[in-house]
């Protein structure tokens, strides 16, 4: 691999890490607001993303907590599927890629990418539906308004987990017969 390869992968890297990072502190800042609207809802005004859904919970605590459910799980899936993909680049020989871990990992990816599109489809419907009942959630659609892109890119990926794992069949075919 040349000297410029080498350096965009790390680079693109180093960019994975800054990602995963940024996602970890903003399902932990979700996390702890979450258990603020529950205990002290007086302090939401000061805490991340100010996300204050104290009348939603007053309301119906059922919509309340799917909404949280929603968020928390997707904000915590969306740092799950970085830190696969800073394993695979960790771990990833770039001189011999084709290998059962890639493989794995890149399976991995797309079945992470594909659930975090469709929970975000599924969130946004929810909360479609909540706002025909009277809630009127603001600014929720940050969460998941992505979700088409999620679901394009999970199958994208998936496609190439295919192609990669017939990759792996082929070399390793090919080492047993040398």
């Amino acid at each position: 691999m040349s000297k410029t390869n080498n350096f965009i992968f790390w680079g693109l890297y180093i960019v994975a890490w800054f990602i995963f990072v940024g996602l970890s502190i903003e399902a932990g800042g979700l996390l702890v607001n979450f258990f603020f609207s529950l205990y002290k809802p007086e302090f939401i005004q000061n805490l991340y993303q100010k996300l204050d859904l104290i009348q939603m919970y007053n309301d119906s605590r059922l919509a309340f907590f799917g909404i949280y459910s929603f968020i928390l799980i997707i904000s915590i899936l969306k740092a799950c599927l970085f830190y696969i993909v800073i394993r695979l680049m960790h771990k990833m020989d770039l001189s011999k890629p084709f290998n059962s871990f890639v493989s794995t990992q890149i399976s991995h990816l797309s079945y992470y990418t594909i659930t975090i599109g469709l929970l975000s489809y599924i969130a946004r419907q929810f909360v479609k539906n909540l706002m025909h009942h009277g809630f009127v959630p603001d600014n929720l659609n940050q969460f998941w308004a992505d979700s088409q892109a999620f679901i394009l890119m999970g199958a994208v990926i998936y496609i190439i987990a295919t192609i990669f794992k017939k990759g792996v069949d082929i070399q390793n075919e090919n080492d047993l017969t040398v």
